[in-house]
Order: structure tokens, then C-alpha cells, then sequence
């Protein structure tokens, strides 16, 4: 072989192995390419958003803005980012499935149901809730779950939420009235078919404001505190699940994500000083 011809061999395996490497290189930036630069490039963050489920999300129908503590906490990780917020309309038990599709980017307030997890990545908690009993019977103040454990007890529930699920792990014997909306059961309560609807304390709090008839909100022990977290698609990449991860850590610290949850309750009366005894917002 001339020197000629074996330049030009090792040149062509040069350009072949540096080509090679080009795509390689191009491949793994693909891999490496984050959430948060699809979100950058978008220009925006996607939460999904709940109708009519006050303190958390509200929308107004004449304007289409929404407002409620959740839509504070999106509008501050948006910033973080540098985008601005979506909130598209949604449902609890639609949210996961938003998030799967990746319809939206997030669904936050989520109770971090083992099964639950099966469907979407969790983030640290951002808050933490309580369930409760809302009713108008004050004698079932200070009563613990094990004494609700009882057939003399009736007890509404919205089918298939995560207080539906309390009720069949600590209220199994207890006589259980399961509607399709949240609306039926509190209809139960005030109009005595049931004795008191569970429900989480914020949202119970809102109820009571809004409709007197359905008593007090009482937090039977032992405490069932449970972190609120935001669920993101278990296909997101490590990136973006440390940031949403620290997002809620940090503002749960140093204590904007309370800051944020009395806001939402300002426009029903409420302040820390009425939430009930023995809920902590930090667990």
C-alpha cells in the first residue's frame, strides 16, 4: 500500500469514527435534555386545575382567572423557571391521568396514596393535611377513629376519593353512605341521614363556612396527617424531579407554602387561629 492510499484510508476512518462520536454525542444530549427545557422552550407551566374546590383552586367564570393557594404555589415554581403558569381545567381523579398523557406537567395537592404512586412519580411534601369529620353533633368531639368504628355511626363519603379510602381502613364497621359527589354527602349531613362526612381539613373548613347546617369540624385521633404532595410522570427525568422535589421542601420550610394556604382561606374568614386543634399545616 503507497502512503498515499494509506493516508487516505486513515482519513476516511477518522472522518467515520469523528461522525460516530458526533451522533453519539447528539444521542446523549437527547437523553440528557431536561423537563425543564421543554418547559422553558414552551414558554410555560401546566397544572392541572380542580372547579369549585376552594381553598385550593377557584375559577371565576366571567373572567377565566383562577385563583386558591395551589394556583400561588404554581405561579412561584413557574417564576422559578422562568415561564409563566397554565392551569388547565381538570378533575382529582382526572389530574393523574393528565399527567400520564402529558396533558399537563404536574398535578398538585395530591394525597400520597400508596396506589396512587403506582400511577405517578411524588414529590417531598409540599403540606400537610388531616382527615376529619365535619358534622353538626358536637358529642363526636374528641371521639377517636375506633369509637367512629361503630354501626351506630353513619358516615358519608364521596365515592372513590381518598376519605373513601379512610373509611374502609379505619371505619370498616361503621355504617358507610358512599355518593358519586361530594355535594350528596354533605346534603346527608344536613339533612340527618348521615352523622358526618370526611373530608380533609381545609376542605372541611371551607365547608362549614359556606354552609352552616353542617356543623364543626373535629380531628378524631389519632391524627391522620398525610403529605400533600405534586405528582409528576414517572418518565420525567432526575432533573426536573430534584427541582419540584426542592421547590416543595424549601417553600414547606420556610413556611411560604403556609403563607399561601392562609391566603386562600382569607376570602371564607378563616386564619391559623381557626384551624382546629391538634392539625399542624407542617406535620
Amino acid at each position: 500500500m503507497t502512503m498515499t492510499a494509506f493516508l487516505k484510508r486513515l482519513a476516511t476512518g477518522v472522518a467515520a469514527t469523528a461522525i460516530a462520536l458526533g451522533a453519539s454525542f447528539g444521542t446523549a444530549q437527547a437523553q440528557q435534555a431536561s423537563k425543564v427545557d421543554e418547559i422553558r422552550d414552551r414558554g410555560v407551566l401546566r397544572i392541572a386545575g380542580i372547579l369549585n374546590e376552594d381553598p385550593y383552586f377557584s375559577k371565576d367564570p366571567r373572567t377565566g382567572e383562577w385563583r386558591g393557594f395551589v394556583v400561588e404555589m404554581g405561579n412561584d415554581m413557574a417564576a422559578e423557571l422562568g415561564v409563566t403558569l397554565e392551569v388547565v381545567e381538570s378533575s382529582w381523579a382526572n389530574s393523574i391521568l393528565d399527567v400520564q398523557s402529558n396533558k399537563v406537567d404536574l398535578a398538585f395537592a395530591l394525597t400520597a396514596l400508596p396506589k396512587r404512586a403506582l400511577s405517578v412519580e411524588f414529590s417531598a411534601p409540599t403540606y400537610y393535611n388531616s382527615f376529619v369529620i365535619i358534622s353538626p353533633n358536637a358529642e363526636l368531639k374528641g371521639k377517636t377513629w375506633a369509637e367512629l368504628n361503630d354501626p351506630a355511626v353513619t358516615i358519608a363519603v364521596d365515592m372513590g376519593s381518598s376519605q373513601d379510602q379512610i373509611t374502609k381502613a379505619y371505619l370498616a364497621r361503621a355504617n358507610i353512605l358512599r355518593f358519586k359527589t361530594r355535594d350528596e354527602a354533605v346534603l346527608a349531613v344536613t339533612t340527618g341521614k348521615a352523622d358526618a362526612i370526611i373530608n380533609t381539613v381545609f376542605n372541611g373548613m371551607v365547608m362549614t363556612k359556606k354552609n352552616a347546617q353542617i356543623g364543626a369540624v373535629y380531628v378524631p385521633t389519632p391524627i391522620l396527617s398525610s403529605p400533600s404532595v405534586i405528582g409528576m410522570s414517572h418518565e420525567t427525568d432526575d432533573v426536573f424531579r430534584g427541582f419540584v422535589s426542592a421547590w416543595a421542601d424549601y417553600n414547606r420550610r420556610v413556611g411560604n407554602n403556609q403563607t399561601w394556604i392562609l391566603k386562600g382561606l382569607e376570602p371564607f374568614d378563616i386564619t391559623i387561629d381557626d384551624l382546629p386543634e391538634g392539625f399542624d399545616i407542617n406535620g
